[in-house]
């Protein structure tokens, strides 16, 4: 299980999440930052200082955001 970002972050790309990782999981696209679900440790640092609250637990991503989930994986391919 790890951390996804979600669509607020679109166009948003406020780099609070990247600074606090522990594991430098979190990378950025074009229009918004992506987490590596395969090194993402799931502390939650970067939950707690999204300031536009686009990152959410895997398991409570909300039900018209979970592509999110797939497209966050799909980045580190």
């Amino acid at each position: 299980m790890a951390f996804v970002i979600t669509s607020p972050c679109i166009g948003e790309k406020a780099a609070e999440c990247v600074q606090v990782c522990p594991v430098d999981c979190i990378q950025e696209g074009k229009e918004m930052y992506y987490i590596d679900p395969e090194i993402c440790i799931d502390c939650g640092a970067c939950e707690a200082v999204c300031p536009v609250d686009a990152i959410y637990p895997e398991e409570e991503v909300p039900e018209e955001e979970k592509q999110f989930i797939q497209l966050n994986a799909d980045f580190f391919k």
